[in-house]
């Protein structure tokens, strides 16, 4: 039985991540989907409570404004088997989560939901998946029509003192940057995410460049880069060193989604002494690859 998941009714896909169900959920999504793990002490399932409450943000955020987006999976004897995330923005479609787990695998759960997925934004010009480095996925994906960009990681401790000193000012940002980010996001990827900055700003710490030479944004949160998108490479440049050197001392880096045209962030990560390695791919459909941003992994 294939359900709509809404807000008013959480409980539902609820049952996908809690317990008992929440260890073999995740199972399923890390496995074929590659989610990454989160730090912090691993409550049930695996996850810690603040990844916990990041993901059931997500999914009554996204089953909020796009309920037609939002569709579970139900068998009556096993429960839950899968579920789909993925929303609308000024005519680019993304997809947020796609996961089944382990006992329904190869049996076209993943495919149903991504068509129910999909027919949502079978209007949109654009789309975009962060998919990640698994054969099931990308498979999947391209089989749908998208266009496979193989993707690079930044990884491990950074040297701070090898970094040059951003050239130029970097702001702590609020929901008051909105408009700017909404710019910066037609300009880099077609379309503003608009009420997604709301519920990015619920969890994740903002930095913002605006000057004559144009501007920006970084979400970060710890040592990871969530997301971050300009209107320049010095300003993309200098986001990213100001995030790096905003990480706590001793914390691990991870910036990913970085693509071969971004070779600006390469040069960042070198610089910081970061590790470089290949990881997963950026999906894309009716639009280039984007040079000045680094795309969020859970609100692409």
């Amino acid at each position: 039985m294939v359900r709509e998941i809404s807000a008013a009714a959480f409980g539902a896909s609820h049952e996908l991540y809690g317990a008992p169900s929440a260890a073999r959920f995740k199972a399923g999504y890390g496995a074929v989907w590659g989610a990454a793990g989160a730090g912090g002490p691993a409550g049930p399932g695996g996850w810690s409570a603040e990844r916990v409450a990041r993901h059931h943000g997500r999914t009554r955020h996204l089953a909020r404004t796009d309920p037609d987006g939002c569709w579970l999976i139900e068998d009556q004897a096993a429960g839950p088997v899968g579920a789909v995330l993925s929303y609308r923005r000024e005519g680019t479609w993304a997809l947020s989560l796609l996961a089944v787990v382990p006992g329904a695998q190869g049996k076209g759960v993943g495919k149903a939901l991504l068509a129910r997925a999909m027919m949502h934004g079978r209007a949109c010009l654009r789309g975009v998946i962060c998919a990640p480095d698994h054969p099931v996925a990308a498979r999947t994906f391209r089989r749908a029509g998208f266009h496979l960009h193989p993707t690079m990681r930044l990884s491990g401790l950074p040297d701070p003192a090898r970094l040059p000193a951003p050239d130029g000012p970097v702001h702590q940002g609020t929901e008051r940057h909105r408009d700017l980010m909404d710019s910066v996001d037609r300009r880099t990827r077609g379309g503003a995410h608009g009420a997604d900055h709301e519920e990015l700003l619920r969890h994740y710490r903002l930095l913002v460049v605006d000057d004559l030479a144009g501007s920006g944004y970084c979400y970060l949160r710890g040592g990871r880069v969530e997301t971050l998108a300009a209107t320049s490479r010095r300003l993309a440049t200098r986001l990213l060193t100001a995030a790096l050197l905003a990480a706590p001392p001793g914390e691990p880096i991870r910036v990913d989604h970085i693509l071969a045209d971004t070779q600006w962030a390469v040069d960042v990560g070198i610089a910081a002494g970061l590790e470089i390695t290949t990881a997963g791919f950026l999906a894309l459909r009716g639009m280039r690859p984007a040079e000045l941003a680094l795309p969020s992994r859970v609100l692409p």
